[in-house]
């Protein structure tokens, strides 16, 4: 038997460091070459590593939110023969990674298996294992047949929850939001009443949005804007285009937003900027790069839209549906997930009132359209019907003057109530 040391491998240009996310395998688990063992956290993206060997756990880099350098040990083994260790070979460095999100790493149960011969001298070198501890509620363990992530099923197994009894999504996946919804509607409450109290270590991507939005919000001096505008005929015309559109996709209000703002930067050019405020530098950029928030399991992420202003509504849909899936599932480049200019965030149906959204650093402005709603409103001295919706935006007050901010909400305005200025030059 002979010990193999798996080294952390350069998985991005200028990586230095990665953060543990959730481990996959435990000391003295049986692998085999290709396992999952581990997903790596980086500025960009969550990577799934794999055993690059067949061998036994015997020692882990440390526990999920700790951070490993770039060369570092993450996992040793023992393995049957001699093998050389992974700072020594020169093929490990070429074993495959993918990018998934934290989520969506497995959907079933790793299957470990080994060939006859291997099988006595592995089993002969793992060290016994503790008798299963019993959950804390319930009793039932979760059912191999549930879609959920390892890190979803092993909350499951922590709150005693059976998930075969949890009501999975459109896609069959349990995620932890389900989870939280079984709770939160009774389930724990039949299986010994209510929830025990829960401490989550704050790691992966809901460290990251924690650091960012820290960050936005110590260092720039935010002032919100908002205003209402009226979006019945720009409705009226989302409509129409969408009856004629034949093998075009359909069209949401958000192409048509997102165009009106386009038009409408080119005089405000202050707004689609961003703010070096060590060097003292904002470079005011002559393409919008429009970052789209997008939920996700993981968190928020924000993929971006290049080139906004010189698409149309039709390819800019299906631009919008293709980064916001490749986020949610995990799949967007990092060059997808960086470079924004502007940055758009809606809670779609949800809505509300109004919004404050904080500056996605280091941009200098973000715009948050709200729900729309039909109520009454006064035109032409009559009481009438409209769909209204509200419209934010925050702005860096160190570039932005409020005077500018509401010029251009007020343009943006304009172009939306009477639509067909959208499409004029």
């Amino acid at each position: 038997m002979a010990k193999y040391s798996y080294t952390l491998p350069d998985i991005g240009e200028g990586v230095v460091e990665a953060e543990i996310v959730a481990w996959h395998v435990k000391v003295g688990d049986v692998v085999n070459e290709d396992d999952p063992i581990a997903d790596m956290m980086t500025d960009k993206a969550t990577v799934e590593m794999e055993s690059p060997v067949t061998g036994v756990v015997t020692k882990l880099a440390g526990e999920a939110g700790d951070i490993v350098n770039i060369g570092s040990m993450l996992v040793e083994f023992e393995v049957d023969g001699d093998v050389a260790s992974d700072d020594q070979s020169s093929e490990t460095d070429s074993d495959p990674i993918s990018v998934t999100p934290a989520e969506d790493i497995e959907l079933a149960p790793i299957k470990t298996e080994t060939t006859k011969a291997e099988k006595p001298a592995i089993e002969a070198a793992a060290p016994p294992k503790a008798a299963p501890v019993a959950p804390k509620r319930m009793g039932a363990q979760s059912s191999s047949k549930v879609l959920a992530s390892p890190v979803v099923r092993q909350r499951a197994r922590e709150l005693g929850v059976n998930l075969e009894r949890v009501k999975p999504q459109a896609d069959g996946r349990i995620r932890h939001s389900d989870l939280d919804a079984y709770l939160s509607y009774g389930g724990g409450a039949a299986h010994g009443g209510r929830a025990a109290d829960e401490d989550i270590k704050v790691i992966g991507m809901r460290k990251r949005i924690a650091q960012n939005m820290a960050e936005s919000k110590r260092n720039i001096p935010h002032f919100t804007y908002v205003e209402e505008i009226n979006v019945s005929k720009l409705e009226d015309m989302r409509k129409e285009m969408n009856a004629n559109r034949g093998e075009r996709p359909k069209l949401t209000v958000l192409p048509l937003l997102i165009t009106a703002i386009c038009r409408t930067l080119r005089d405000y050019p202050m707004l689609n900027a961003r703010y070096d405020d060590e060097a003292g530098i904002v470079t005011r950029s002559g393409a919008v790069h429009l970052g789209i928030a997008t939920q996700t399991d993981a968190g928020l992420m924000v993929p971006v839209l290049r080139g906004a202003e010189s698409m149309n509504v039709w390819d800019m849909a299906s631009e919008i549906a293709r980064l916001s899936e490749a986020a949610r599932n995990g799949k967007a480049r990092s060059d997808e997930l960086s470079g924004s200019t502007l940055t758009l965030t809606s809670l779609g149906p949800l809505g509300g009132v109004t919004t404050t959204p904080v500056i996605n650093r280091p941009e200098v402005a973000i715009i948050g359209p709200n729900k729309i709603v039909e109520r009454p409103i006064v035109e032409n001295g009559a009481v009438v019907i409209a769909k209204m919706m509200n419209i934010s935006i925050s702005c860096d007050h160190r570039v932005v003057d409020g005077y500018d901010a509401a010029s251009f909400v007020q343009d943006l305005k304009r172009k939306i109530e009477t639509p067909v200025f959208i499409f004029a030059d």
